[in-house]
């Protein structure tokens, strides 16, 4: 069978997508209730269409067909006939050029148009009316690509959870103002993997890279209309082709490039992805690609009223992930990006949602269970946002073995106490010790715990000490947007200020954050600028901001951010060369006759161990916590020879003097950090029983003196931490 320029023959309906084999091009698309199917082919540009080709199979629910000599390169789209019937819950209209699920890559850019709405806008009767013109020229369109082999690639990085710490950032913001980045390569992949830019975060100390949305996305139109973006990129269109918007040069090998680079330094790269929902919308949204192939399928309808879809992300649709073909898809995306891309796992966003059937969230749903018993999937790193604004959405805690969850009750307890807020103690206690009331069940591991202060949505680190209010105007929405809760303090000023008092008293809350984040048990995650002090003038919610007020100001940093940066690496220093910091089992307070030995206690500043009462005194805002480096660190019952540290946390305003205990062993305690004290020239030492003024709003960790291996890895801590030299300029 011909077609205008190329053989056409049956073809196969596996795989799925637009598939070279060297000689042809296969396609193949699902749709249970499609009745024909036709292929468009356009110009290079995507601008004109030369060819449409009526797919001549259908297997399976699968329409297919393959086209001889096809190269890859060639552009192309969907037009897909079948019932409109909105009622019904079906919406096929031909007349609107649909991007392929499968696609590997796209060109071209959505335009807002009323021609890529599948119904008559403006009219009285909305979506159950018929739009019968040509949306082509205002979608983007598919290419094909030419995938390389896997074995053509290194592998990717297994970096172990207790040695992990992540490094959430934005592919654009991290790299737009960087001044050793030229100007072409700004805010691309290929930015990202400049050689001045990764040794940044090499140097620095973290184990892997967290993306935000790197997926095709759409920039919705009340944003464009603002004259603004969506900058985060969580409104996906295309599970399967990086943004085109992140490209200096050819496309896909460009975020290959970048891949490699990251791991050639060791750094593991993580995608923040968003398989909850997708940018068409609810049923007044747009049809560009899932709702016009089979609407039925791949979004949760109302089970009555099917016109209507199930909003449980808060963004319009949902995703069926309980149907097997939209289940597919998403399985068979997450495994191209492991075997073709080579990441290193994902983020997911809402993702309750993947976890929901019909009768509501189950840790044994089919997407959590096809992820658990898949070879390639279970081999990588899975974290889940662990809620959405369904009911009963908030999970955490409730995942499966094997998966790791944001920690919002880390975030938040951490806020508090450092705030000062009363009955904060015990919570704070739990929470840095891996959230045990959480995680410890079924065999799950303190790495489970994702802790993190702050995140791309809410207050930078910098922020959360300046501001007490958000300060969101320039979203356009009248500060109305944006969590109103953040647990923030402004030190006595909101925003800038030029008191040395309040200046003093912010970095050092700022270093006492960083301080608990990264070395509470379970796993870090820092987000990219809070190490230098990066502002978002109080913005909480900058998800439309594609500018400065998102962007890191690396020609900014102050002498203070500089001195944070410095810190932030020490503190990363030591929780490499502590093992006891990551340990692989929960603490649990009970004192072990075997080993003679309790993993942990909890100390007044008199050293003498803190009591029920004192545990519910509301205005308790000073203790310790010795983690016995002697305790049981694996399954096997022996003793461990790690380092022995207290650590000493004030959130009261004053001076405190803490009493140094006397823990079996040695006697003296090597004073290793002092976040008031942020850069000594040696590291004091003190003996048990003495007392050490703790400085109002202050962290310390002591350690024990030691011997062995133990001893020279000491040796190795006071030679870092006395070290005032950067490792890279900023």
């Amino acid at each position: 069978m011909q077609s205008g320029r190329y053989r056409l023959s049956e073809g196969t309906p596996n795989p799925l997508g637009a598939t070279w084999d060297g000689k042809g091009t296969n396609f193949a698309l699902f749709s249970a209730h499609a009745e024909r199917v036709e292929l468009c082919l356009f110009d290079a540009k995507g601008e004109t269409e030369l060819e449409r080709i009526e797919l001549p199979e259908y297997t399976d629910e699968v329409w297919h067909g393959y086209l001889h000599e096809l190269p890859p390169g060639t552009v192309y789209g969907y037009r897909v006939y079948g019932p409109y019937l909105p009622l019904e819950g079906h919406r096929f209209n031909p007349n609107k050029l649909l991007l392929d699920p499968y696609a590997k890559a796209h060109i071209g850019e959505l335009t807002w148009a009323p021609e890529v709405f599948g119904y008559q806008m403006g009219h009285e009767d909305g979506d159950l009316t018929f739009d019968d013109r040509d949306s082509a020229k205002f979608v983007p369109k598919c290419v094909v690509v030419n995938s390389t082999s896997p074995a053509e690639r290194p592998t990717g990085l297994i970096v172990p959870w207790d040695r992990t710490v992540f490094y959430e950032t934005h592919v654009a913001g991290f790299t737009k103002r960087h001044p050793n980045v030229p100007d072409a390569l700004r805010g691309t992949f290929a930015g990202l993997k400049q050689q001045e830019v990764v040794d940044y975060i090499r140097t620095l100390g973290v184990t892997s890279v967290e993306l935000l949305p790197i997926h095709t996305f759409v920039n919705d139109s009340y944003l464009l209309e603002k004259g603004m973006k969506n900058y985060w990129g969580y409104n996906t269109l295309g599970f399967f082709a990086p943004d085109p918007r992140y490209f200096s040069g050819e496309a896909v090998q460009e975020f290959k490039d970048m891949v490699d680079r990251l791991h050639e330094a060791r750094l593991e790269v993580i995608l923040d992805v968003v398989y909850n929902h997708t940018a068409e919308g609810n049923e007044m949204g747009p049809t560009l690609s899932f709702k016009g192939i089979d609407n039925a399928s791949y979004y949760r309808l109302m089970p009555e009223e099917k016109r209507y879809y199930i909003n449980d992300t808060g963004t319009g649709n949902t995703l069926n992930l309980s149907h097997p073909r939209t289940l597919q898809m998403v399985t068979d995306s997450l495994r191209y990006w492991v075997t073709e891309m080579k990441v290193d796992g994902y983020r997911f966003d809402l993702a309750t949602i993947l976890g929901r059937e019909d009768h509501g969230f189950d840790e044994g749903g089919g997407f959590l269970d096809s992820c658990r018993q898949d070879p390639i999937l279970s081999s990588v790193k899975l974290i889940a946002e662990p809620w959405d604004c369904g009911p009963g959405g908030y999970q955490v805690g409730g995942f499966p073995p094997g998966w790791a969850e944001w920690n919002d009750r880390y975030r938040d307890t951490v806020r508090s106490f450092w705030k000062g807020d009363e009955g904060t103690a015990a919570d704070f206690a739990t929470r840095i010790t891996a959230s045990g009331d959480k995680f410890n069940r079924r065999g799950r591991k303190p790495w489970a715990s994702v802790n993190f202060i702050t995140a791309h949505d809410g207050f930078t680190l910098n922020d959360l000490v300046s501001y007490n209010e958000k300060h969101n105007d320039a979203n356009g929405e009248d500060n109305r947007d944006g969590h109103s809760d953040n647990k923030s303090w402004n030190c006595g000023v909101e925003g800038p200020t030029d008191d040395p008092e309040i200046i003093n008293l912010r970095e050092r809350q700022k270093r006492n954050m960083l301080a608990t984040l990264l070395l509470s048990q379970g796993t870090p995650m820092l987000l990219a600028g809070d190490e230098i002090g990066r502002t978002q003038q109080g913005n909480n919610n900058a998800y439309c901001q594609d500018n400065e007020i998102s962007w890191l100001d690396w020609d900014g940093i102050t002498e203070e951010g500089h001195a944070l940066h410095e810190f932030t690496r020490k503190l990363l220093f030591l929780r490499r060369q502590l093992p006891v910091l990551r340990r692989s089992r929960f603490f649990i307070g009970e004192y072990n006759e075997e080993l003679d030995v309790t993993d942990v206690k909890w100390l007044s500043p008199s050293a003498t161990e803190l009591t029920s009462e004192q545990w519910a005194d509301a205005s308790m805002r000073c203790f310790g916590m010795v983690i016995d480096g002697r305790a049981q660190a694996t399954g096997i019952k022996r003793p461990a020879s790690d380092a022995t540290l207290l650590m000493v946390f004030n959130a009261y305003h004053d001076t405190v003097n803490f009493t140094l205990p006397n823990i079996p062993g040695p006697d003296q305690w090597t004073c290793i950090l002092d976040t008031n004290m942020p850069v000594r020239e040696d590291l004091p030492v003190f003996n048990s029983g003495d007392e050490y003024q703790v400085t109002g709003n202050s962290m310390l960790v002591f350690a024990l003196e030691a011997k062995g291996a133990t001893g020279k890895v000491f040796e190795k801590i006071e030679t870092r931490m006395t070290d005032t030299s950067p490792a890279v300029a900023l």
